[in-house]
């Protein structure tokens, strides 16, 4: 069975070598190559292809905007941008259009094993843009605080004493407060935790890395 390629580049000598190099390889075919995607929505659903190999920087429309409107239409076939932009803002916007893979044009040699890949359910990515979108994640996603820093001080005392295995008499005894007030400080340190016990408690804040002195 073969695997069908739709291809959009708008450079006449690359579109020209990227589907020798697909045909090349018996389970391989190029359906449709055109210099721009302005009938994608048209062109795919006549093609029926099982993915697509797709330029950013075309004349009419651009390739982040050709995968949009095949996103917005429910077409959900499988889209890898070949391009020579790796600046972040040309990867992010292609991947939260919908893109499904980001290689750039110098990996031509990767083309045919990315559409295998992207095939099987995978996101391939250029190694540099794939170290561009881990940093990226890294940057953008805010570190979750530890029980540590969302505690008062009375609190991360109490919590202390709970790691200790103390009991609730215990932890009232030792800092000579009444046991309302002591369970009144362990139910906020359960809603701050977001635990419904002590033993939960206990577990979270060891995650965090929290010893009793």
């Amino acid at each position: 069975m073969l695997i069908r390629i739709l291809l959009y580049e708008d450079n006449d000598h690359l579109r020209e070598s990227l589907s020798f190099l697909i045909r090349f390889h018996p389970d391989f075919d190029v359906v449709l190559a055109k210099p721009n995607p302005a009938n994608v929505l048209e062109e795919v659903r006549n093609e029926r292809p099982d993915a697509i190999l797709m330029d950013i920087d075309m004349p009419v429309v651009d390739g982040v905007e050709a995968v949009r409107r095949l996103r917005a239409a429910n077409l959900d076939v499988p889209v890898i941008m070949l391009t020579v932009f790796d600046d972040n803002d040309h990867i992010y916007d292609a991947i939260c259009a919908g893109a499904n893979g980001y290689l750039l044009k110098n990996d031509f040699d990767q083309v045919i094993s990315a559409i295998r890949d992207v095939l099987s359910g995978g996101a391939p990515l250029t190694g540099s843009v794939a170290k561009k979108v881990l940093a990226a994640f890294a940057r953008r996603a805010p570190a979750k605080p530890k029980a540590a820093e969302i505690l008062t001080e009375r609190e991360n005392e109490i919590l202390e004493c709970l790691v200790k295995g103390n009991s609730y008499k215990m932890i009232a005894d030792q800092l000579s407060l009444s046991m309302d007030t002591i369970r009144t400080h362990i139910k906020k340190i359960y809603k701050k935790l977001q635990v419904n016990s002590a033993t939960e408690a206990v577990y979270k804040a060891k995650l965090d890395g929290f010893h009793p002195s």
